[in-house]
């Protein structure tokens, strides 16, 4: 087996990808189900993919578990309203019949992204009694203690490790920084977290417990899961780089009080994504959907190979057209392999080298399109080089095309232009000619009018 190494946020280092008992198990953060995840999101969860992908062509046995968040809070700003239950009122429906819906659409996102799926899902409302028992655990151990306010909350204090991962010092914190804090005298210490939150005057979402009802926070879910389903280890914890701190540093001080030990081997962080220069928020209105790139005629593979031409520890900026320039290398690679669909896969040890060292997609990358200009090679061969390489790049690259069709908001778009032109407003039809080659078509204007075709 070809051994795989990873960049550890822990120890900043790169270390080789250990087993436990002859399987790679691997924990990766999933979605908070109250809307659609983003491109950025679902760059994290190609991650895990990549590395799952990447262990199986070495040779390794993999097991994969990735939560499902569907008790609302994204963050441990209690005093705010759930997210959950904030959207449950938006759409005039059950909580859990949003969160239902999101976990379905997410499911649909993975699929579009050739994603393989996790080998469980756990949702978090499935495993209260899971969360309560480690509770129960760490308040025995005396990591854990029971507020003025009925809350349950970490001693941070207690664990001697707190800060390797994220870099941050108990005695260096001040509050309110990037954690929960509110000045109740609840706590012992700012920089306590919430494992179990009293309901107070809430009426949704909320569980019996030992200390009454409530309901749990947001770190001790992930702890629970990982060391129940994972039984009590994790090889590859992986997760987008706005975890580190405070989640995954919170998750790791709960979940080693518990076990005694280092529980996961190596922590692995996938960088931020920025969309046309700028940090994807709903206030700036740059949110981008896969449904969005579905919309636009792009097939969503084309996102795909877009996050491969990037490192994954690196800040990328995804813009549409990079995303176009993807699809059409997607047409063009898949047209050569269809040719050969069924010859043989060759193995190529470029690839395999630049996968093994922190998953040098970006080389891969390089490395394919090689293959595809060295003269020395048959087609055949290139489709055979071309068919192994995908078992890791996923980009299906054995699939047929099919012709292209308008979508609804292409032929929108063209008809509006239609419209504009003949009123000549050219300014506006000068914009809707960016927005349609963004899309990937060509546009020229005749005597006769606009002509188009997909680049």
């Amino acid at each position: 087996m070809m051994p795989l190494h990873l960049y550890d946020t822990k120890s900043r280092e790169v270390l080789e990808v250990k087993e436990t008992n002859g399987l790679v198990k691997m924990y990766c953060c999933g979605p908070t189900v109250y809307r659609d995840a983003h491109v950025g999101n679902m760059r994290t969860f190609l991650l895990s993919d990549l590395i799952r992908r990447t262990l199986l062509m070495f040779g390794y046995r993999v097991s994969i578990v990735q939560n499902i968040t569907d008790v609302g809070h994204m963050s441990e700003d209690y005093e705010g309203e759930d997210k959950l239950l904030a959207q449950s009122k938006t759409e005039h429906i059950d909580p859990l019949a949003v969160a239902k819906k999101y976990e379905e659409r997410f499911h649909s996102d993975l699929r579009q992204l050739n994603i393989i799926p996790a080998d469980k899902y756990p949702k978090a409302s499935e495993s209260i009694g899971l969360m309560q028992d480690l509770i129960t655990q760490l308040i025995a151990r005396g990591n854990a203690y029971v507020g003025s306010d009925n809350s349950v909350y970490f001693d941070a204090s207690s664990f001697p490790g707190y800060g390797q991962l994220s870099g941050n010092r108990l005695d260096s914190l001040k509050p309110g920084h990037r954690y929960e804090y509110h000045d109740d005298g609840a706590k012992k210490f700012h920089a306590d977290w919430a494992l179990w939150k009293a309901a107070g005057d809430r009426t949704e979402l909320i569980w019996d417990s030992p200390w009454g009802p409530g309901f749990p926070g947001w770190h001790i879910e992930c702890s629970a899961m990982s060391l129940h389903f994972l039984d009590g280890h994790v090889n590859v914890h992986v997760g987008g780089i706005d975890l580190r701190f405070p989640h995954h540093e919170d998750e790791r001080a709960q979940s080693d009080s518990v076990t005694g030990n280092e529980t996961v081997d190596l922590w692995v962080h996938g960088e931020h994504l920025l969309f046309q220069g700028r940090k994807m928020s709903k206030s700036a209105g740059n949110v981008v959907l896969i449904q969005d790139i579905a919309e636009r005629g792009f097939d969503p593979l084309a996102l795909r190979l877009v996050y491969l031409e990037n490192r994954y520890r690196s800040q990328m900026d995804l813009t549409w057209e990079t995303i176009s320039a993807a699809n059409e290398t997607l047409l063009k690679w898949r047209t050569l392999v269809s040719k050969f669909s069924s010859a043989t896969p060759l193995q190529n040890e470029e690839i395999w080298q630049a996968l093994s060292v922190d998953l040098d997609t970006p080389k891969v990358i390089q490395i394919v399109r090689s293959i595809v200009k060295d003269p020395n090679l048959s087609d055949e061969m290139k489709a055979g080089y071309f068919l192994h390489a995908d078992q890791v790049l996923g980009l299906d690259l054995a699939r047929a095309e099919v012709p292209r069709e308008l979508t609804a908001e292409l032929k929108r778009l063209l008809d509006e232009r239609d419209f504009v032109r003949e009123n000549k407003n050219w300014k506006e039809s000068d914009r809707l000619r960016g927005v349609l080659e963004e899309a990937g078509l060509i546009i020229q204007d005749s005597p006769t009018g606009q002509e188009w075709q997909w680049r």
